[in-house]
């Protein structure tokens, strides 16, 4: 929602401001690692708050931080941005981090749009490259992520929501106008 907000236009309405406080004092982005913090939200939100942070709440909170525009960023965005882009580094975006030979969830290998609050390699990598990182703990990812261009340099839409929505966008198994963008976006900025 505050992704969508800031979207929108809404990053100086005080209701998104206090959104965007509550993502960097409460998101966790510990690795099952630390003592849990107790206490409001976290006794509440078990789901997404039990002994290791949730990967689809770091990876929509980074979404959200990434919306707003370099010059408006507080420090507490910053280091927030910053947690959140080690998080996922650690991870090598798709691995378990205690174990990188294994995936954490093979369907972040499954490219999808939109993702709702689902998530995939591709938008971390999105996220990561537009901060700016270029860091070599990317590289299986990317290395996935051009495994799956086709012949004519497009990327298949490989996980969808359809059938759930008023209309289907794109359709399942066949190249994807979104996917396609987004992948390129993440090569140029990590390339170049």
């Amino acid at each position: 929602m505050v992704w969508s907000l800031i979207q929108l236009g809404f990053l100086d309405d005080p209701r998104v401001d206090a959104a965007i406080n509550w993502i960097t004092h409460y998101q966790r982005f510990d690795d099952g690692d630390v003592h849990v913090p107790k206490g409001w939200p976290y006794d509440k939100l078990t789901s997404c708050f039990s002994n290791h942070s949730c990967h689809m709440g770091v990876a929509k909170a980074l979404k959200a931080l990434v919306a707003i525009p370099v010059t408006k960023r507080s420090d507490e965005v910053n280091g927030t941005l910053e947690a959140g882009a080690e998080y996922w580094l650690i991870h090598h975006i798709h691995k378990k981090s205690h174990d990188l030979s294994q995936v954490s969830k093979p369907s972040w290998l499954k490219f999808s749009f939109p993702l709702m609050y689902q998530t995939d390699a591709l938008e971390i990598l999105d996220i990561l490259t537009a901060l700016g990182y270029t860091d070599e703990r990317m590289q299986e990812a990317l290395d996935i992520l051009v495994s799956k261009q086709d012949d004519d340099g497009r990327w298949n839409l490989e996980r969808t929501f359809n059938g759930r929505f008023q209309t289907n966008i794109e359709q399942k198994g066949k190249p994807s106008k979104w996917i396609t963008l987004k992948a390129l976006t993440v090569l140029k900025r990590f390339y170049s």
